[in-house]
């Protein structure tokens, strides 16, 4: 935002600085001008009819004029019309803008020859048989992309008039006018929450969408570099663009809907009324209008992807706590399809309970995505708590039966598990997973909850089958002494997960946060320890200090640790330093958390590499991360205009190219490759 706004004043400080240089020396004819522009007539006026007229703008090379919603920055064009009595102009028609990108500001823009036509009414008492002089005074911007110019000129055009219908016409109105947007025959419908101008435009099915956009008329009331969301439902086109602005409300909403690169677009209107939700997506932003996969598809995606959880680096430390789940599920038949059913169960509650929060706080405004509680100080300061009582646990300190991994744990024990191993498993972003979760972000409601039961279910399904497949369960070790001394030994890997929230807690909230978690984690140990033992002053005052400490843990200083130096020499990401850096050369962008193990180890293996920085040196390659190791909703949006719920991403942009998706496992020489490639590229 503070970008955005330097770069305005920038340029309003340029168009001033040239209307002070101009002051006294403008222009009298319109040729003079960096945007030469022309008034012109269709053909001669009837009494009683209206005649078209056209503003014919030429600009210089490398000057371009505005829409009358510029965009970010620059100005509409102003007229003031001087015409016989009784004439009357009306509401002047503009052709489809481009869109025009400059310092991360999104202006509505013509780089070429363009017309904005002009109906004028003519009275029915008008003289016949003599020309009326017709002039206009008009004030535009013309810019480059470095500086900006403020221009004027009065334009006149002698009309005739006459009482009959003429041939004589000029023909360049056809192009014109087949340059202009035709108006929707039906009425849209809009409403505005406070994140989002949602509309609801009425459109065939069978009409073809690629590469949609909206050119919204009402200024400052959108943001123009946001994600634009399309989605279909039957006949209508719902879009969502994000609010950004000092307009708080509209009485009316106009704009054109460009519905591909080819120039096809519709021009509407649309007044306040009921906005459908739901819908089938069918684009995103400025990427091709691909419908999503069935919802079969995406199911299928989610199970695989929540199996695959199980191996990826993230869920490692944890499974230390499956290992004694596997070990318990051959004690007998009856126990083991209790405990794989209770172990599932917890999965999928905790999957769906996760998915239906998410849900939730973004239908109300918050943007978030997929791992969003990691993203929370306090909740890793929970989990750090739990993880330290978990390792002592495990080490025998005490025994509880919900936190139990011995015979005494049961059902307790494999469905707490279930949820711990969700709820630290699930930040992750696996193959097959990174679409449907995706979706899950688009879709309706319900859909998405099915989503989210599916990746519980994939977790989950490894122990499931033990529970129920009996030859599974023969190949596991019987149970016996041993697993009193292995458990004794799972303390180490779930203490080294102990280790790792402290280092994300301190990472998130400073020292003193980290310290105040341990003090804490210490507390329930103590108090845990001492029920066990059954000292119960011990324990009612270590309980009493650890619920003193919770109390004030909203009043504890934090700081959040500076990002960590990249080898590459990252810069930060933004939208406007992702579009100064493409007009620079070839980009590797990537997202990244601190809670993130898959993207730690990418970052090892494949980012963090001299190799790699010497081929991005080679070949220009500008590196750029963004961190999301803390809630940034304008990551958020950036990845959910990217089809992705969460971390990691990695996207290459070729010179002068769009983006190109790279998997979510990185091979050592991904980025070399790719490197070497842009030096082969003509």
């Amino acid at each position: 935002m503070r970008a955005r706004i330097l770069a305005i004043l920038r340029i309003v400080v340029l168009a001033l600085l040239g209307s002070f240089l101009a002051l006294g020396a403008l222009p009298a004819q319109a040729n003079d001008n960096n945007i030469s522009a022309e008034l012109v007539a269709e053909a001669p006026a009837q009494p009683g009819s209206t005649v078209w007229l056209a503003l014919h703008f030429r600009p210089g090379p490398g000057w371009h004029g505005y829409w009358s919603n510029p965009g970010d920055a620059g100005f509409g064009m102003e007229l003031a019309w001087h015409l016989p009595d009784g004439w009357h102009a009306g509401t002047p028609l503009y052709p489809l803008p481009q869109q025009l990108v400059i310092s991360g500001l999104m202006n509505h823009v013509y780089e070429g020859d363009y017309a904005v036509l002009v109906p004028v009414d003519v009275p029915p008492g008008a003289q016949t048989g003599h020309s009326v002089p017709v002039n206009v005074d008009a004030n535009w911007l013309a810019c480059t992309d470095k500086i900006c110019v403020p221009e004027r000129a009065t334009l006149t055009q002698n009309i005739a008039v006459s009482d009959r219908a003429s041939d004589d016409s000029d023909p360049r109105f056809d192009g014109w006018r087949a340059a202009l947007p035709p108006p929707l025959d039906r009425q849209a419908d809009f409403a505005l929450t406070p994140d989002a101008l949602r509309l609801a435009i009425p459109l065939p099915a069978t009409m073809a969408l690629t590469r949609p956009h909206v050119f919204v008329g009402q200024p400052q009331l959108v943001d123009y570099t946001g994600a634009q969301i399309f989605r279909r439902k039957g006949d209508t086109l719902l879009v969502d663009i994000p609010r950004e602005g000092l307009a708080k409300s509209a009485d009316a909403i106009t704009g054109i809907l460009k519905l591909d690169d080819g120039g096809n677009a519709i021009r509407f209107t649309a007044a306040p009324g009921d906005v459908p939700k739901g819908g089938t997506l069918v684009a995103s932003g400025d990427q091709s209008a691909r419908p999503l996969a069935p919802l079969w598809v995406l199911l299928a995606g989610a199970l695989a992807g929540g199996l695959l959880l199980n191996i990826m680096p993230c869920v490692f430390p944890i499974l230390s706590l499956k290992a004694m789940s596997l070990a318990r599920a051959g004690e007998s038949e009856a126990d083991a399809r209790r405990e794989g059913l209770a172990y599932t169960l917890g999965v999928v509650l905790a999957c769906v309970a996760l998915g239906a929060l998410l849900l939730g706080l973004r239908a109300g405004g918050s943007q978030i995505g997929w791992a969003f509680q990691l993203q929370e100080p306090g909740v890793v300061l929970a989990l750090l708590v739990l993880a330290c009582a978990i390792t002592a646990n495990l080490a025998g300190l005490f025994e509880l039966p919900s936190f139990s991994f011995t015979r005494s744990g049961g059902r307790s024990s494999a469905f707490a598990t279930g949820l711990l191993a969700a709820f630290v498993a699930t930040p992750c972003t696996g193959p097959f997973m990174a679409a449907a979760m995706g979706a899950a972000l688009l879709l309706p409601w319900w859909q998405a909850l099915l989503l989210f039961a599916a990746l519980g279910l994939g977790l989950g399904l490894p122990f499931l089958m033990l529970g129920f497949v009996p030859p599974l369960r023969r190949l596991l070790p019987r149970p016996g002494r041993w697993m009193e001394t292995f458990r004794k030994i799972l303390a180490i890997p779930m203490g080294l997960t102990a280790l790792a929230l402290a280092w994300l807690a301190w990472r998130l909230g400073g020292p003193l946060f980290l310290g105040w978690g341990l003090v804490l984690a210490g507390g329930l140990i103590l108090a845990f320890w001492a029920w066990n033992r059954g000292r119960r002053k011990t324990h009612i005052a270590a309980m009493a200090f650890f619920v003193l400490l919770i109390v004030l843990v909203p009043f504890v200083p934090r700081q959040q640790a500076a990002m960590e130096e990249s080898l590459l020499d990252a810069r930060s990401f933004s939208p406007e330093a992702l579009a100064e850096a493409r007009r620079e050369g070839p980009v590797f962008l990537w997202f990244t958390a601190d809670w993130c193990l898959t993207c730690k180890v990418n970052e090892n293996v494949a980012i963090e590499r001299e190799a790699t920085r010497a081929a991005f040196a080679r070949q220009g390659v500008i590196a750029m991360r963004g961190d999301w190791t803390q809630r940034d909703p304008v990551i958020t949006r950036f990845l959910t205009e990217h089809g992705a719920a969460g971390v990691p991403l990695y996207l290459w942009y070729p010179a002068g190219e769009e983006a190109q998706q790279l998997p979510q496992m990185l091979t050592p020489d991904s980025l070399i490759d790719l490197a070497e490639a842009e030096a082969k590229t003509p």
